[in-house]
């Protein structure tokens, strides 16, 4: 396990190298004026502007300027964001709590969600039973996230007032203990609500896709010999055996989902990694916006190193090649 773990971290580094290329590449490609973006619609002096550019070493060339932040990197200096005055680490480690706490709650409720649906589909013996719980997954799949948000936000929010409509919690607050996180749950139930729905159906699908499959097994065929109930067959065998593509996918899935659920959070302004993203790209703060995407492709490889050691623990025979 070690020696996975080994593999894996001296695989990320050119990996993360990769990345941080293409994104000042592309950053450098699209249109737009930083310095522009700092003042807004005023009109720029050529000296400010150049002074502005000297500070922010933005007057550089491009192959300078990604040599100097892999330097700085290595110091653990990830650069300065000059819309937001602070260090880019510092809003990233502000910010990644919030799309933590938001994509852990979400996927809490979803994968038990997507495996009750895709079990239910998977064993059942009515063919009616099936084609709803397929047809009902596959729907509430294809609608986008943010449109999903929107209806909840009409519905839920502002027709019956049940939930806020954004935000991380009041201006104002002096509730305490119990009330504190009941006020929270109140303005984190939607945003988990329409993620927990939209990842919830893709879970569903696999789900149901290896259950089928694992249910075709030899050895489910000899567990129904032995006299084993249905219920026991698919508690001791289908369950854990239609687990790991799952695994697969929750892993992937939630690795994408911590560098920033960009456009629910952009629904619900929930002040996490991916509205920072959304705003940095507006205002053309390119170091945060580097920052958030290393923070992303970093919890990408954690999470796929965290689902290959939970591959060997659910199923002794996966080994990892060496």
């Amino acid at each position: 396990m070690l020696r996975l773990v080994i593999q894996r971290t001296i695989y990320s580094i050119p990996l993360i190298f990769v990345v941080i290329v293409m994104m000042f590449t592309l950053l450098h490609l699209i249109p737009g004026d930083p310095v522009q973006a700092l003042v807004g619609d005023f009109p720029v002096p050529p000296a400010f502007r150049e002074a502005i550019e000297e500070k922010y070493r933005l007057n550089d060339p491009f192959l300078v300027q990604v040599g100097n932040y892999l330097m700085n990197i290595l110091s653990g200096d990830f650069g300065f964001s000059y819309q937001n005055q602070r260090p880019v680490l510092d809003l990233v480690l502000e910010r990644a709590p919030r799309t933590i706490l938001l994509a852990s709650v979400g996927f809490a409720v979803a994968i038990p969600l997507g495996m009750l649906i895709g079990v239910l589909a998977g064993t059942t013996r009515s063919a009616g039973t099936d084609k709803f719980w397929t047809t009902t997954a596959l729907v509430l799949y294809a609608i986008p996230t943010f449109w999903l948000g929107q209806l909840l936000v009409m519905w839920l929010a502002l027709r019956l007032g049940w939930f806020p409509t954004q935000g991380i919690g009041p201006l104002v607050s002096r509730a305490q203990g119990f009330d504190w996180l009941l006020e929270k749950a109140r303005y984190l139930a939607l945003p988990v609500l329409a993620f927990a729905i939209h990842e919830g159906m893709r879970f569903a699908r696999i789900t149901r896709a290896s259950v089928i499959d694992t249910l075709g097994q030899g050895y489910i065929i000899a567990a129904r010999a032995k006299g084993l109930s249905r219920g026991q067959i698919i508690r001791r065998h289908v369950l854990r055996n239609s687990s790991l593509p799952l695994v697969t996918v929750s892993g992937y899935a939630f690795g994408s989902a911590l560098g920033g659920a960009v456009l629910l959070e952009t629904v619900f302004t929930w002040p996490g990694l991916g509205l920072l993203l959304v705003d940095s790209i507006r205002l053309r703060d390119n170091l945060t916006v580097v920052g958030v995407v290393i923070f992303s492709a970093f919890a990408v490889i954690i999470m796929n190193l965290i689902v290959d050691i939970l591959y060997a623990l659910l199923d002794p025979r996966i080994r990892t090649a060496g």
